[in-house]
């Protein structure tokens, strides 16, 4: 399903954070959300996620508008949130997390997840937080889409994660979207890496957005890249 945005303000209480927000991401494409810390990120994962309700503007799936601030509507119209802190239950086994999140219609098998993440067959019976942090970030995304995801959301993947994990888990995030057609959104530090999974991207500073363009195009121009995220006029990016 495809995800629009048309106009959002979001923020926390009634402060906006995040003004005139647009965004177009069809099915079976990633958009990567860029900026520096602070920039809002964040509050627009978890707006879209009907965590916080908008303080303006419009969320569609599919051109269905969904209703501000319901995450339990939001999730029933396919979206789901990976958010920062991971939010496993740590004293639960994996088969345990998982089994939990998967939704009665069903998403992906337990036989899938393996596939998809092998590392998580060995560790299946243990805890969640027995697990290495690359594990526990892989057991969160894997308990994303059991719940048959149409719009995932992924907030900072990487975060407390060496890079070379980074580098080995991001693809992953490009083979969900490619075989599920599943319209990814991604919250990520690691410009580069985000960049080469990434159909599209925009870079967020103090809440608006100063560079938007189709992701290959923005790895030709690191230094616009590096202009973006000093601020500046909002600009298309070109090849």
């Amino acid at each position: 399903m495809s995800l629009s945005v048309r106009g959002l303000v979001a923020g926390r209480g009634k402060v906006p954070i995040v003004r005139n927000l647009d965004v177009d991401a069809p099915d079976g494409s990633v958009l990567a959300v860029l900026g520096p810390n602070g920039a809002g990120k964040s509050t627009v994962m978890l707006t879209l996620a009907g965590l916080l309700p908008r303080l303006g503007g419009e969320v569609l799936v599919d051109d269905k508008q969904l209703p501000s601030g319901n995450p339990a509507r939001a999730n029933r119209s396919g979206i789901v949130l990976v958010p920062d802190n991971r939010a496993l239950f740590t004293g639960l086994t994996v088969a345990d997390n998982i089994s939990i999140a998967r939704r009665r219609r069903g998403g992906m098998s337990d036989a899938e997840v393996r596939e998809l993440f092998p590392a998580l067959e060995a560790r299946w019976k243990l805890a969640a937080g027995a697990l290495s942090g690359g594990e526990q970030q892989m057991l969160a995304v894997a308990r994303a889409l059991v719940q048959k995801p149409s719009v995932l959301l992924i907030d900072e993947m990487s975060m407390g994660l060496a890079p070379v994990i980074v580098e080995s888990l991001l693809p992953t995030v490009r083979r969900i979207a490619d075989t599920g057609g599943t319209t990814v959104v991604l919250v990520e530090q690691h410009v580069r890496l985000a960049l080469e999974v990434a159909d599209e991207a925009l870079v967020l500073v103090h809440g608006n957005v100063t560079l938007r363009g189709p992701a290959a195009d923005l790895r030709k121009h690191p230094d616009r890249l590096q202009q973006a995220y000093f601020g500046g006029e909002p600009a298309q990016a070109t090849s």
